[in-house]
């Protein structure tokens, strides 16, 4: 399948965030950490250098008060601090001291070195600074192209500094670790950017595949196509967007499948009595009906239009439901009272039912916050659905009560009972378990407007017994609201 060209540049462009992360770490490594070890290499080596002067002043010291010894004794004496500290002493004298405030800078003279060479190192800046502030004082030299590391140490004798000796280390292996650092992090830099190039192609590659599967299912589903359940192969964000895109396609299947359903349930619905209007209007124009089949004929019309009636009434409010155009208007209301003029109104269907009705309401009245009317339209739902899905001569009970805080409304029937199947899908749209006994609305509008008052409708059925009931916020006697 060739892929969207978008798909390729998700995959590049992830790509390139690996390569671009792995890049900017390195560079992070290289610019800044290597030159942070650099100086804390050079820092090291010059608190050696400091120990190591700190411990060797007393003995040069010493030598300055000396005024006959001779200069063997003095280089041989240098070489040894020299040799106890690993570091080249240069032993400088001061041509001017600073107590005498001098009107020309300080001058120094090499007065002997560890080493016999005829190079010495100086640092005149630095010696300059350890005479002016009389204290020790560090930092970086150089001597034929080389680095050194440098501490400047002022020798005082009788509160006079007369001397300054200078010590210098060798940065040679700083320079060396670092740049065998260096060149370490850019070979690894080389190789991580390969990986992290090569790898994240191919990462990108395997998510640019699983959001090509997506986006085809996707696109086949707005051309009204499914599509087997995608793979779910992991467990990241991707993964848990399959399974949502799995259980998306499988509700609107369902949803799907209930449209075809209703649809053809409402074309019987709406065909069966049309088709019987049309032909008792013309049996009625025949002049020779007697006025016991006329009335006879118009009764079953009169039903016909009823049922047509029922139908549009149950396919308005669903479509007001679901615009949220329906208002409710929340009040008191007794239920018990409610129940009673409702079973008034169902008093002719019951009869002809042959139906038993048992009534258990509470004398006191059980009032709850809900929309008076909704309510009634609930109640006549399940005493509708309970003589049309029960044999004649059933019993139906009507019973209230409160319970754990909310006031409870229940219609139950002595009927079959409904299967396993049946419970699962009673209160969707559209689902009828026999299709000739209507469209499948009432419960799932029962149930809607059940939720918009805050209650919601429970079902309990065995063999023998099947109860609906209504659960809504109850009034107290102080007149607050108790959620069901």
């Amino acid at each position: 399948m060739i892929r969207p060209p978008r798909l390729r540049s998700l995959r590049n462009k992830l790509a390139l965030l690996f390569f671009g992360i792995t890049a900017a770490a390195f560079a992070v490594i290289y610019f800044y950490v290597v030159p942070q070890l650099r100086s804390n290499l050079e820092d090291r080596k010059l608190d050696d250098l400091n120990r190591s002067a700190a411990a060797a002043r007393p003995t040069l010291e010493r030598l300055m008060g000396r005024r006959a010894i001779t200069a063997g004794e003095l280089d041989r004496r240098v070489r040894a601090v020299a040799d106890s500290t690993g570091a080249r002493v240069t032993l400088l004298g001061v041509q001017q001291s600073i107590s005498a405030r001098p009107t020309r800078p300080v001058r120094f003279f090499v007065i002997t070195d560890s080493r016999e060479e005829r190079e010495v190192p100086g640092n005149e800046e630095l010696t300059d600074r350890a005479v002016t502030s009389r204290h020790l004082q560090r930092g970086i030299g150089s001597l034929g192209g080389d680095q050194l590391g440098q501490i400047a140490q002022p020798l005082t004798y009788r509160g006079r500094i007369d001397w300054v000796a200078l010590y210098s280390d060798s940065l040679e292996d700083v320079s060396e670790t670092v740049t065998f650092i260096r060149e370490r992090v850019l070979a690894a830099t080389g190789v991580a950017l390969l990986v992290a190039l090569v790898g994240g192609y191919l990462v990108a590659q395997a998510l640019a595949r699983r959001v090509g599967r997506l986006e085809q299912g996707a696109r086949l589903m707005a051309e009204g196509r499914f599509v087997e359940p995608l793979p779910v192969d992991s467990r990241d964000e991707l993964g848990e967007l399959t399974r949502a895109f799995n259980e998306m396609q499988q509700r609107l299947r369902q949803v799907d499948v209930a449209r075809k359903e209703f649809i053809a349930t409402a074309s019987h619905e709406l065909r069966t009595p049309i088709f019987s209007l049309a032909g008792f209007v013309e049996l009625l124009q025949d002049e020779d009906l007697d006025e016991d089949t006329r009335r006879e004929f118009i009764e079953t019309m009169s039903e016909q239009v009823a049922r047509l009636q029922k139908l549009s009434v149950d396919l308005l409010d669903l479509s007001r439901i679901d615009a949220g155009s329906m208002e409710l208007h929340h009040e008191p209301v007794d239920l018990s009272e409610l129940a009673r003029s409702v079973l008034g109104e169902f008093r002719p269907a019951l009869a002809e039912h042959r139906t038993r009705v048992e009534i258990a309401l509470p004398s006191e009245g059980l009032e709850a916050a809900c929309d008076r009317e909704r309510v009634a339209q609930i109640m006549r739902i399940l005493l509708d659905n309970a003589l049309r899905h029960t044999p004649e001569g059933t019993q139906v009970t009507v019973s209230a009560d409160r319970q754990n805080g909310a006031a409870e409304l229940t219609v139950a029937d002595s009927g079959p009972g409904l299967s396993d199947g049946s419970r699962a899908h009673v209160f969707e749209r559209f689902y009828t378990g026999d299709a000739a006994r209507g469209a499948g609305l009432g419960l799932a509008i029962a149930q809607e407007l059940a939720e918009r008052m805050e209650g919601r409708i429970t079902l309990s059925s065995r063999p023998g017994s099947t109860a609906f009931t209504l659960r809504l916020p109850a009034l107290g006697a102080d007149g607050g609201i108790s959620a069901p």
